[in-house]
């Protein structure tokens, strides 16, 4: 049976709506959000409202986290206080324009989801604000997984799609015995295992503007990514006409990050 993971909507109906459609068109049922429902986008209301018409388990993301919590949850890292300043004001627009009851919604979500050995995140098993970036060192990111008890971990965040499968691994620990005895040397194999990142619907950051998600076979495992068209145009006129950042029009319409790298580039929020 397939099975869809999106994650990263941030607010952006016009690319949720398409995803959707994507995934109807292909006969598949079950669905998993990894969170991120919010922030950015001009739609926030309309893309939590939908994500609960639609009864789709989801998991709470970094966004979700801080419109609920506060700014003082956060854990990120800005390259410039000119992004930060932006970061808050999207933060304010959001957490000013969201209802009460979808305020509560964000609130009761879980930071994990699980289903056999396969595993649902926003960030990491560990945080909704750590990236498990594709060229993570490959012990780091097996511990990732090995720690959570899974065999595949679906996660979000980067906002770039991409399968990495952890395979060949060992540990090999040498322990010195007391007096003149040799040291005894003892070698782990760690099991297979496979990060599988569900890239952004809502804002895509892989060097296309087309949103993201995966499709899982729970018979075979194999994972395939796909791309899915829809009105960027759309969503940028809704940005700047709901008074956000402009910026974030243009990253979108780019298919990537942007953040200026001033005098300040190595600026690290404290919060």
């Amino acid at each position: 049976m397939a099975h869809a993971v999106i994650s990263c909507l941030h607010a952006n109906l016009a690319a949720f709506e398409a995803v959707l459609d994507d995934i109807d068109q292909q006969g598949i049922k079950t669905i998993t959000c990894l969170g991120d429902l919010v922030g950015y986008g001009p739609q926030p209301n309309e893309v939590v409202e939908l994500v609960r018409e639609r009864a789709i388990p989801t998991c709470q993301g970094c966004w979700d986290e801080d419109i609920i919590d506060g700014l003082n949850a956060c854990e990120c890292s800005y390259p410039s206080q000119l992004a930060e300043r932006r970061g808050h004001q999207a933060h304010h627009w959001t957490a000013n324009c969201l209802t009460d009851d979808n305020k509560a919604f964000l609130a009761q979500l879980p930071t994990t989801l699980r289903r056999d050995k396969l595993l649902f995140v926003h960030g990491s098993p560990n945080s909704q604000h750590e990236y498990l970036l594709p060229d993570m060192n490959a012990f780091a990111a097996l511990e990732r997984v090995e720690t959570a008890g899974a065999e595949t971990l679906f996660c979000g965040h980067t906002h770039q799609p991409y399968v990495r499968e952890l395979s060949g691994g060992s540990i090999r620990v040498s322990v010195q015995q007391s007096g003149s005895e040799p040291a005894r040397e003892q070698e782990m194999t760690l099991p297979m295992c496979r990060i599988v990142n569900a890239g952004s619907v809502g804002e895509p950051r892989h060097g296309s503007t087309k949103a993201t998600y995966v499709v899982h076979d729970d018979v075979s495992g194999e994972v395939s990514i796909r791309e899915v068209n829809y009105d960027v145009a759309k969503t940028c006129q809704a940005i700047v006409e709901a008074g956000l950042p402009e910026v974030f029009a243009w990253r979108l319409s780019h298919g990537f990050e942007y953040a200026e790298r001033a005098e300040d580039a190595s600026h690290v929020c404290e919060r």
